[in-house]
């Protein structure tokens, strides 16, 4: 069994590394982000918590994002493993999860700011069906529709120069003291995320020790 969490700024393409990994290795993927955005879509109490937070783009408290991972861990449907990425955003975060779970590994996804921002701030949602696009690198067939349900393609509502700029301040100012606690008891590799989903997969499995992509 294989357990690791993956830390990266927004954009750093976290989502994208972990479902390769969990793809070759059988490992379930839980992401944070797609559970809070879940409780958002469904107007939820938890949802309605979350969305006040991630308009003034700060982070969601930690007892809230602690008692969602231990559910979801809690249905143990990962028999060969998971990783998890959204998660730990803060030291007592950190220290609740060390607590809790022996871990491999800690992928930490490396991005300069200027380019998190030019990732973030080319995102869409389909208003309609939620199906996530990037100018950058997945542009719609139509011009601002969705290629599955012809619905509007509209920014996140969190996802504003101004919002951008403050969830970087308070990733850098939380992330590396989780870096460092995360350093001390496991293994940490960095990878340069910039480069290309393929190549960034290949860099982090070389550096884990895992057998290269299929």
């Amino acid at each position: 069994m294989r357990k690791y969490v993956i830390i990266g700024a927004q954009g750093s393409g976290k989502g994208t590394q972990s479902l390769l990994l969990a793809r070759d290795l059988d490992l379930v993927h839980i992401s944070v982000g797609d559970v809070f955005r879940w409780h958002v879509q469904n107007r939820t109490k938890l949802g309605a918590q979350v969305r006040r937070a991630m308009a003034a783009g700060e982070l969601v408290g930690d007892d809230l994002v602690e008692g969602v991972v231990r559910d979801r861990l809690e249905q143990h449907d990962w028999n060969y493993g998971f990783i998890i990425d959204g998660f730990p955003r803060s030291r007592r975060q950190a220290e609740f999860f060390l607590e809790s779970y022996d871990i491999d590994g800690v992928i930490h996804l490396d991005l300069p700011d200027e380019e998190v921002r030019r990732r973030v701030l080319a995102r869409r949602l389909c208003s309609r069906c939620g199906m996530d696009y990037n100018l950058i690198a997945d542009r719609p067939t139509e011009e601002g529709r969705c290629d599955v349900c012809g619905g509007e393609l509209v920014a996140r509502e969190d996802d504003t120069e101004e919002a951008v700029a403050e969830r970087l301040r308070i990733y850098r100012e939380k992330t590396a003291p989780i870096l460092e606690l995360f350093g001390r008891k496991e293994y940490v590799v960095t990878v340069d995320a910039r480069p290309g989903a393929d190549a960034v997969q290949r860099t982090l499995r070389e550096k884990l020790g895992l057998p290269a992509p299929r």
